[in-house]
């Protein structure tokens, strides 16, 4: 891929501004989650004991620009960097106008979209980002979807701009899945509405050879091939939206498969009756949680036989357990697979992490939002500013 990486320069002495995704859930001041912020270490550290001069930028929350908010406040990150890295991290609050940092030093600038001009990608501000540092550094994959000024306006001003480890560790993964996979290439696309995935359908019905489709988007197909959905979620608007997918996936020797059993109780909730019904015979009081256990089983021959999957959303209700048990058999069946997978999104991670597959995914993706926007053929306004920066 034609962008400058970071591990390609020499970074001993220089200042290194890098870009993190650090957004990470507080609860009474203290991390909940720290899946980014183990992610981003490794770059962190790389920077460190390259003898550069680290300054690291982030996001936390939706704290409004010009205004120092307390519960926006990146110190609980700092603290627990500082711990991690077994030396203290400082925490920059005022640090547009320069950074005192040492060599082989980190320190945390604080919440950038407290900054004026952070959200609308303001010339001015992205200047006076690139004027803290040597070289620019992008590793936060999970907003490279935005153009910001710490996202986008930087990689433009900076003297030198590169892709971070993690960010680049991401592209790759994407590009192996997407630009050439190993065949068969299978997605499973999942979530309550065909609407909010649409692009990602088309996008996607182009490129694989098999399409399972989950949740509330799995009921609008199922409607869409003549069965009875009774009270469950789909959108019946997008029908005939559903029926052209599938349409298109045959007319390539593709195929989106439709469950021939599922999961149905007579109301939402995590003590609600579970019923295995035949798919032909959902009854207009039944509401369909979840894939059937045969249904389950034929998708993981599926995903057995498959070069490369990717994953976007679990395929029932599994945070209730007696509807996540399609969820549970796909990522069992993902984890023994010899495939490439990729798995992203933040319901899809829960379900990765509940059902212990962790280790044997081969990457899961730090970005939500941008995981989407990549899978539906978009270009990243970071990703397309760092390469503009090559040609």
């Amino acid at each position: 891929m034609s962008i400058l990486r970071m591990t390609d320069l020499d970074l001993a002495g220089k200042r290194v501004l890098i870009r993190e995704d650090l957004n990470v859930p507080l609860h009474d001041g203290h991390i909940t989650a720290t899946q980014r912020l183990d992610a981003a270490l490794p770059t962190i550290r790389q920077a460190r004991d390259a003898g550069a001069r680290v300054m690291i930028l982030s996001h936390l929350g939706r704290p409004k620009e010009g205004v120092f908010e307390e519960s926006e406040s990146l110190k609980p990150v700092a603290d627990w960097l500082g711990s991690a890295l077994g030396k203290p991290v400082r925490l920059v609050r005022d640090y547009l106008d320069g950074v005192d940092v040492a060599p082989g030093d980190v320190v945390l600038l604080e919440n950038c979209r407290m900054n004026v001009g952070e959200g609308k990608d303001s010339p001015e501000l992205s200047a006076r980002y690139a004027a803290l540092c040597d070289i620019y550094v992008m590793d936060a994959f999970g907003t490279a979807h935005r153009a910001q000024a710490s996202t986008h306006g930087a990689i433009r001003a900076a003297k030198i701009a590169a892709g971070g480890p993690l960010l680049m560790a991401e592209l790759d993964a994407l590009a192996r899945a997407l630009d050439k996979p190993a065949r068969p290439l299978l997605a499973i696309v999942a979530g309550s509405k065909v609407s909010t995935k649409l692009a990602l359908l088309d996008s996607l019905i182009a490129k694989v050879d098999q399409l399972i489709v989950g949740g509330g988007i799995a009921n609008t197909f199922i409607a869409a091939a003549g069965f009875n959905v009774g009270k469950s979620l789909f959108e019946a608007d997008l029908v005939e939206t559903a029926k052209k997918i599938m349409a298109a996936a045959k007319a390539r020797g593709a195929e989106v498969p439709v469950p021939s059993d599922v999961v149905v109780a007579p109301q939402f909730a995590a003590d609600a009756p579970a019923t295995v019904k035949k798919v032909e015979d959902v009854g207009s009081a039944d509401m369909i949680l979840d894939i059937g256990p045969e249904t389950a089983a034929r998708y993981a021959v599926l995903i057995a036989k498959s070069g490369t999957v990717v994953w976007n959303g679990p395929v029932g209700v599994f945070e209730f357990d007696a509807f996540g048990k399609g969820t549970q058999t796909l990522a069992h069946a993902i984890a023994k697979s010899p495939a490439f997978s990729i798995a992203g999104g933040g319901d899809t991670i829960a379900a990765v992490e509940k059902y212990g597959v962790e280790k044997d995914i081969s990457y899961i993706s730090t970005g939500g939002g941008a995981f989407l926007e990549f899978l539906e053929g978009k270009e990243l306004p970071a990703v397309a500013a760092l390469r503009a920066r090559v040609r």
